[in-house]
C-alpha cells in the first residue's frame, strides 16, 4: 500500500528529499510517488508541511 500525494501538494520538494527509496519525483502538476518503488515507510508524510501525503488505499 504505497503512499499517495493529494491535491494539497504545493511542489515544495520536502518529500522527495527524505524518501530513502527515491520513489518521489516532480510530475506535471505536483510531486508523484512511484508505487512500485515506495517502501511504505511514511517518511514523506512526516516531512510534508501541508499534510498532502496520505497512506494509499
Amino acid at each position: 500500500m504505497a503512499y499517495q500525494i493529494t491535491s494539497a501538494c504545493v511542489s515544495c520538494g520536502s518529500c522527495a528529499d527524505v524518501c530513502p527509496a527515491g520513489a518521489i519525483s516532480q510530475g506535471d502538476d505536483q510531486y508523484v510517488i512511484d508505487a512500485g518503488a515506495c517502501l511504505d515507510c511514511g517518511s514523506c508524510s512526516d516531512a510534508c508541511p501541508n499534510g498532502a501525503i496520505k497512506p494509499g488505499d
